[in-house]
């Protein structure tokens, strides 16, 4: 498979996986956060015993608690925003 048909793929993958995590209410992005954390935590201890089959669960852990993170901060700055503006 090509380079840029990969890529494309690749981007419109991410791009539903957070659009999945935009329509999340704010409680299920904390709980899914939590989960991801610990999932993150499990893999790493599965890493240290030398259980781990596949090394990228790891990275791909990681991207996906950033991704949930983004959009907490974003959710946040944008009623930071709203509220400024009503002052």
């Amino acid at each position: 498979m090509p380079l840029m048909v990969k890529w494309a793929f690749l981007t419109r993958y991410l791009e539903m996986k957070a659009q999945h995590y935009r329509e999340m209410s704010p409680d299920e992005l904390e709980s899914t956060l939590q989960e991801l954390q610990t999932h993150l935590f499990d893999l790493r201890s599965q890493a240290v015993t030398e259980k781990l089959e596949n090394s990228k669960a790891i990275v791909n852990a990681k991207r996906d608690i950033a991704r949930v993170k983004t959009i907490i901060r974003e959710r946040t700055q944008t009623q930071r925003s709203i509220f400024d503006s009503h002052s």
